[in-house]
């Protein structure tokens, strides 16, 4: 680290952490060897004849002892050598991200090796791209190797299609900075030592892994400080070694930071999320971003200004194919954020993919016709009959008759999928995705999607966020006059036959 870069403060700061952990290293290996040292003592004074020779009075004694210290000795051995064992073959867990080869991204590529250069530390050895908004370095070096590796730089994919070229490069800097350590042999041991012991540890839960678990914990126990001060010493020497490059910048990069956060966010909660449930993958959730983000400038006045920054040259242009890069992070998201249940079969992976142009009849189409299946079902029409209106009228009807009776029928009709949510709940979002289906099939709506709060109800092209209260009305109170008269404003009457489409 001194001869690549020069030490400061936190360069020594960082090793001297690094040869504490090594120091802790060392003195569990000398305490593994104690016994086999006492028991080679004793051995060598049984020969010698200075420690119990032949015949003396308390050569039987001696003997004790050395069979008792050699049989402590060969389980201390042997156990430390299993726990070495186990500690070079376990691997710590990493993050799964899409690996960008440098064909992918030659432009990428040159543009961390130039930063780096300007920094004067060792380049990455490798990009990938996760999808979050976040930054970091992955270990290549495995646990048990001696040879520091040159780190992978992993970046957060939404950043490439939001910042700009020159953000991104500010960005990266300190981080990119960071990889100076990761060659240096102590703080690359070091690490190596810690991540095993937290990888061990993770591998070895349980009673059957109590052998190697117990050394690992006081190993970590003792190094866990030593190593959060490592890293750091090492965060505030790359920080510092990263000013000389575009601090200016640096600042609005970090703005745009949160700013991204924000959108990718809404975007996979709101947008994304519905189209997971029904088994279905956008395949353009990065560029999907720019426009949530777009959109929140547009919406949030403390954004004002953001963007103008669209028409500098964004850092997906760094990409040879940024369409088929944006399709591997948009399925590694799906996997990575949502483990939960499906409203049908999944399809094959080649069909899950989902164009934002298909988005309102693929996915806010049969989100309303899934929330609405149960209450259709409660009064007696199929969940997938076409005359919501017929439905609908039925259902306000049942409303000001007995809520609570149909609140109940809801309740029971609901599967495994919903959200635990009073029956109640389920008429009020079951009857609004009614609605929503009948202004559809009546052909006085058309379903639409916010980028910022997913699937909408769309009115001669503008969005409708008025229904919630006449819905809620209806479903607290069977009070239906306010949404007959919302429904009739939009020339729907729900006593007379829909046009279907």
């Amino acid at each position: 680290m001194g001869s690549s870069m020069g030490m400061g403060t936190g360069a020594d700061a960082a090793v001297a952490r690094a040869a504490a952990i090594l120091r802790l290293r060392g003195l569990a290996l000398a305490a593994a060897a104690v016994p086999a040292a006492v028991a080679a003592v004793l051995i060598a004074g049984r020969f010698t004849g200075r420690l119990g020779a032949a015949g003396s009075a308390d050569a039987g004694a001696w003997d004790v002892a050395r069979y008792a210290v050699v049989a402590v000795a060969l389980l201390t051995l042997g156990w430390a050598a299993a726990f070495a064992a186990a500690l070079r073959r376990a691997r710590p867990s990493r993050t799964p991200a899409v690996l960008l080869a440098e064909r992918d991204a030659p432009e990428f590529y040159r543009l961390v090796r130039e930063l780096a250069e300007r920094m004067e530390v060792p380049a990455p050895g490798a990009v990938a791209l996760t999808p979050d908004c976040d930054s970091w370095l992955e270990d290549e070096a495995a646990p048990g190797g001696r040879t520091p590796a040159p780190p992978t730089l992993v970046v957060g994919s939404p950043f490439l299609w939001w910042m700009r070229v020159a953000e991104l490069r500010a960005l990266l800097a300190p981080v990119v900075a960071g990889a100076a350590c990761s060659l240096d042999p102590e703080i690359s041991a070091a690490r190596r030592f810690t991540h095993g012991l937290d990888a061990l540890l993770g591998a070895h839960q349980g009673r059957r892994g109590v052998w190697a678990s117990i050394p690992a914990r006081w190993l970590l126990r003792r190094s866990r400080g030593h190593a959060a001060e490592l890293e750091r010493a090492v965060a505030g020497w790359a920080s510092e070694r990263a000013r000389q490059v575009d601090y200016g910048q640096r600042i609005a990069a970090q703005e745009q930071v949160g700013l991204a956060y924000a959108g990718w966010d809404r975007l996979l909660t709101r947008v994304a999320l519905p189209a997971w449930r029904l088994g279905r993958c956008p395949t353009r959730l990065n560029a999907g971003v720019v426009s949530a983000l777009t959109e929140l400038s547009r919406r949030d006045r403390l954004a004002e200004g953001f963007e103008s920054r669209l028409g500098e040259r964004p850092a997906c242009d760094l990409l040879e194919e940024p369409g088929r890069i944006d399709e591997a992070t948009s399925f590694l998201a799906a996997e990575l954020f949502y483990a939960g249940p499906v409203a049908a079969p999944a399809p094959a992976a080649e069909d899950r993919g989902l164009d934002w142009a298909d988005y309102p009849h693929e996915i806010v189409l049969r989100q309303w016709r899934n929330q609405s299946a149960a209450l259709l079902a409660a009064v007696g029409a199929g969940a997938e009959s076409a005359a919501a209106l017929v439905a609908l009228s039925a259902a306000l009807r049942a409303l000001r008759d007995d809520g609570e009776a149909l609140a109940a029928k809801v309740e029971a009709q609901r599967g495994p999928l919903p959200a635990a949510r009073s029956g109640r709940d389920a008429v009020a979002d079951g009857l609004q995705a009614l609605v929503c289906r009948a202004a559809v099939e009546s052909g006085r709506a058309e379903p639409g999607l916010d980028w910022l709060d997913g699937p909408v109800l769309l009115v001669d092209g503008r969005r409708r966020t008025d229904l919630g209260a006449p819905v809620a009305l209806a479903v607290e109170h069977g009070d239906e006059q306010p949404l007959r008269a919302w429904l009739e404003e939009l020339g729907i009457t729900p006593d007379r036959p829909a046009r279907l489409r």
